[in-house]
């Protein structure tokens, strides 16, 4: 029995674990420190959407047996129109894998601080911090040299091991029951806005879409394995979320006051660790980190290579190429002298803006008859589906008015 379902496990899990990286541990502190419980309704929001747009998009890849951008280029038959879908869909994943990998290396670079000094140094009157470029080269090479599968393994049994202690911490607590039911009743207002749209984008990741849709095309071949793949995204989906949920509850039991440093995210978790637990929290974030900042330019790469019609195995130069300028632009964002805190933040803010794009040719291929046959969605899929998509473009929008409020300020 337990030999047929490992035979059956999808990529369900590397969904989960590309949003527990640093921009979830970050985030989700952040939310706990500044709102409470408060934003717990946003988590849980945010794992309701994950779940119905995975399974669209995996449902996708199963029936059509090609990725996401590959169905476009194949159905939309104007080509003026294909140019421009295929081109905001390139944009929204450059965009969005170059914020993510800018905080990828940032979450990394924050638990190397815990070892070693990160200054910033003076160039051409702005400030040039290194470490982010001397981690980005450590990700490069492990992606040039394809041999990296061994070093992830390790690195993500260790967030398995830190996402467990966040668990642990949690219930340890022993948080109000009133008051933890009470973070479930949504509330949105400007000032945490831009808190709730990011805890959506470190969830939702868009990238994982058109990854998700890719590597189950590639993984079932027969529309009777559906069920398995619905179970693997659930089961994977709602798990991921319990420990971001968790992340959230820590962030409200230590003193912090605000979080700008690792010491800061780590404050929760003294109680149960005493003072390993900057340590503990700096393996976890620089593992997190290198794992996310390999994965993150892979699936980028495989996403654009897929849109123009280019060879995505990772040996293949225009695979090579893409995953290269998109980790090289996550480098120079992190580079830039913005606290890291800060990036990370903006990442999972650009991640939730982008959302709605994205979301939107999905919610397309998978009502179309000619693609879909008998497997298209449902009216309930369709409510849910729609429901996600207005209100991920409400919030967006309120965000940006809200950015565009303060920078005016």
């Amino acid at each position: 029995m337990i030999k047929n379902w490992t035979k059956y496990l999808g990529p369900g899990p590397l969904v989960a674990a590309a949003f527990i990286g640093p921009g979830t541990v970050a985030v989700c502190s952040m939310a706990g420190v500044n709102f409470g419980y408060e934003l717990l309704w946003a988590l849980l929001l945010s794992v309701i959407a994950t779940i119905v747009l995975q399974e669209m998009a995996a449902r996708i890849g199963l029936i059509t047996q090609k990725g996401l951008p590959e169905v476009m280029r194949a159905e939309i038959p104007t080509k003026a129109v294909r140019t421009i879908a295929l081109g905001l869909v390139i944009t929204a994943i450059v965009m969005g894998n170059a914020a993510y990998e800018a905080g990828n290396l940032s979450g990394a670079v924050m638990g190397l601080e815990v070892f070693l000094p990160n200054k910033a140094t003076s160039t051409f009157g702005g400030y040039f911090r290194p470490m982010p470029m001397l981690t980005g080269l450590v990700a490069w090479g492990l992606l040039m040299c394809g041999n990296y599968r061994q070093i992830e393994r390790f690195m993500i049994g260790v967030v398995l091991m830190m996402s467990m202690v966040f668990l642990v911490t949690a219930v340890a607590g022993k948080p109000h029951l009133t008051t933890l039911l009470a973070g479930f009743v949504p509330s949105v207002r400007r000032d945490n806005i831009i808190t709730i749209v990011a805890l959506i984008g470190t969830t939702v990741v868009p990238y994982n879409l058109f990854l998700h849709s890719s590597l189950v095309s590639r993984k079932w071949k027969n529309p009777i394995a559906l069920c398995y793949v619905r179970v693997d995204i659930f089961i994977a989906v709602i798990l991921g979320g319990l420990v971001s949920m968790a992340i959230l509850v820590t962030g409200t039991m230590g003193n912090a006051k605000q979080v700008e440093v690792i010491t800061d995210l780590s404050e929760s978790l003294v109680p149960l660790l005493g003072s390993f637990a900057p340590y503990f929290l700096g393996i976890g974030l620089f593992s997190a980190g290198i794992t996310s900042s390999i994965t993150a330019p892979l699936a980028g790469g495989l996403v654009i290579c897929s849109c123009f019609g280019w060879n995505n195995n990772l040996s293949a130069k225009p695979m090579r190429w893409t995953f290269s300028a998109i980790l090289l632009l996550g480098v120079i964002f992190a580079s830039l002298g913005i606290k890291p805190i800060e990036l990370i933040a903006m990442a999972q803010l650009a991640n939730g803006i982008l959302l709605p794009v994205l979301s939107t040719f999905i919610l397309w291929m998978v009502n179309k008859p000619k693609i879909m046959g008998a497997y298209k969605n449902n009216l309930l899929a369709n409510i849910l589906g729609f429901a996600i998509w207005a209100i991920t473009l409400i919030l967006g929008c309120k965000s940006i008015l809200s950015v565009i409020q303060n920078w005016s300020l």
